[in-house]
């Protein structure tokens, strides 16, 4: 892994690419494959790049990664629409 990190590192250079293109670019593929990994959920992705959730959403919002994508599609129905799991006891 370290032979291909230093070619792409050359060819970059080459490239004429600015390290801070560089970087930003880095951060954008790497945390985006961690997101599609976790389906989108942030917690869980943040958790595995070793970060708080907020510093990551706020990377996401600064590199516009669209976290929608990653997700399945399904949302939770609203609450009402949910089945009951158990009922209430009723005080006597």
């Amino acid at each position: 892994m370290r032979d291909q990190l230093e070619a792409l590192v050359q060819q970059m250079y080459r490239s004429n690419i600015l390290y801070s293109e560089a970087v930003r670019e880095f951060k954008r593929r790497f945390i985006s494959t961690v997101l599609q990994e976790n389906k989108g959920n942030q917690c869980r992705a943040a958790k595995q790049l070793g970060m708080h959730r907020n510093t990551l959403s706020r990377t996401v919002d600064e590199l516009k990664i669209d976290v929608r994508q990653y997700r399945d599609g399904g949302k939770r129905p609203p609450r009402g629409a949910r089945p009951a799991t158990y009922e209430k006891k009723i005080a006597r």
